[in-house]
């Protein structure tokens, strides 16, 4: 018997979290979320690691959906950081093809939905099918107008910050910014992100609570959300939970 497994909903439990779901009410513009547990999933079952990633991506799609009907506007998935080049090679290099398997299964639905799909991080490292794939699919959905998927792939927080302000620097010398302009509104447009708000809800499966270096300076007054939940058993179901906790809260960004 393995232990740990996600317990299975019940009807009247789904019913209930559903009926508790404010469709009218307070829905994050933007969630952001960490899929931990992966590897720990596959473990558990005595599977190897890639077996978990895979499962992983079926959740994925899972969990988009559950977001773009009711309402998300935009959603970061933490696919890969820049530290997880660490990673036995063999593990990299398939978690290297998971976009391209990914997007060639479920780009035409995601399509039809009005998804834009977007990736965020440095391209610099990335091999030239994953990197295809994504461009790819940037160029196919890029006049879409519904949800925006966002895979930060190759992706860290204080990557992204010294980016950021290696442009600025050069700018500044440059003659082309004025330092005395530099706020947190100019920060902002060199960041991946540039083009979208900072997240109202993370979520983090697993377990685990801590960033991970994930989206740094985005995360300021951003509600979190965390689970014990691994990554392939995270259901439309634990994700109206989390949206729910969010809806009950009251954001004040320092003010009383």
């Amino acid at each position: 018997m393995l232990e740990h497994l996600a317990r299975k909903w019940t009807r009247k439990e789904k019913q209930t979290v559903q009926e508790e779901l404010d469709l009218s009410g307070k829905i994050p513009e933007h969630v952001a979320v960490i899929m931990d547990g992966n590897g720990r999933w596959a473990n558990m079952r005595s599977l190897p690691r890639v077996a978990g990633h895979r499962a992983g991506m079926k959740t994925v799609k899972e969990v988009v959906k559950a977001a773009d009907e009711i309402g998300v506007r935009y959603m970061t998935m933490y696919a890969f950081s820049t530290e997880n080049w660490k990673r036995p090679r063999d593990e990299v290099d398939f978690l290297m093809k998971l976009p391209q398997e990914f997007l060639s299964t479920e780009l035409d639905e995601l399509i039809e939905r009005d998804v834009r799909i977007r990736m965020l991080g440095s391209k610099d490292e990335l091999p030239s099918h994953t990197l295809k794939a994504l461009l790819e699919a940037e160029e196919k959905t890029r006049d879409n107008r519904g949800l925006q998927l966002n895979f930060a792939l190759n992706y860290g927080g204080r990557d992204e910050i010294v980016k950021a302000f290696s442009v600025i620097a050069a700018q500044v010398k440059a003659g082309e910014l004025d330092p005395q302009e530099l706020d947190e509104k100019v920060i902002s447009r060199y960041l991946y992100t540039s083009e979208i708000p900072d997240p109202d809800l993370l979520i983090r499966t697993s377990g685990e609570i801590r960033l991970s270096n994930f989206m740094l300076w985005q995360l300021a007054y951003t509600e979190m959300w965390f689970t014990d939940v691994l990554w392939p058993d995270f259901s439309r179901e634990h994700f109206y939970q989390a949206i729910v906790e969010y809806q009950g809260r009251a954001r004040r960004y320092g003010a009383v």
